[in-house]
């Protein structure tokens, strides 16, 4: 089933170290170019839209869920930022924080299990614009180099 819906506006992404995020670890030394510059570009010239319809496709969110998220403006709290060292786009996916019934966070939010699909969706959704950034929009190599005195696996 296709959510019949269009992509809401691409996040403005803004500096923040992904090391802050809960769900993120960037091995990093010294300054980092996270090259959010290039990635909001990206978004803008079409990597939201083309991986909100990928999505859109595969979702298992519903129309109520998905207005919920909407009314909540979380596509707006999305960060992508470059990994270098991993050589790929890392994300930080928005999400209903634990404390939603104490909050009275939004009206039509009723159960645990909605709260659970939407947060995983967002996620799902993280991932998709995370793929097409990479393999779609960027053209750089990643410039981390490991040192040379690493053990051979082999």
């Amino acid at each position: 089933m296709t959510l019949e819906v269009e992509p809401p506006e691409p996040p403005e992404l803004e500096f923040v170290d992904p090391n802050e995020y809960e769900d993120a670890t960037i091995s990093a030394d010294g300054e980092v170019d996270y090259r959010r510059e290039e990635l909001q570009a990206f978004l803008e010239e079409g990597a939201w839209a083309e991986a909100f319809a990928e999505w859109r496709e595969d979702t298992d969110l519903e129309q109520r869920e998905y207005e919920i998220a909407r009314d909540l403006e979380l596509f707006a709290e999305y960060d992508f930022f470059w990994d270098d060292f991993a050589d790929r786009v890392g994300y930080h996916a928005p999400g209903i924080p634990e404390d939603w019934q104490t909050r009275e966070y939004h009206p039509e939010l009723d159960t645990w299990g909605t709260v659970s699909s939407i947060n995983a969706e967002l996620t799902e959704f993280g991932q998709v614009v995370s793929v097409v950034l990479k393999e779609e929009y960027i053209d750089w190599e990643a410039e981390y180099e490991p040192p040379e005195d690493l053990p051979d696996f082999d």
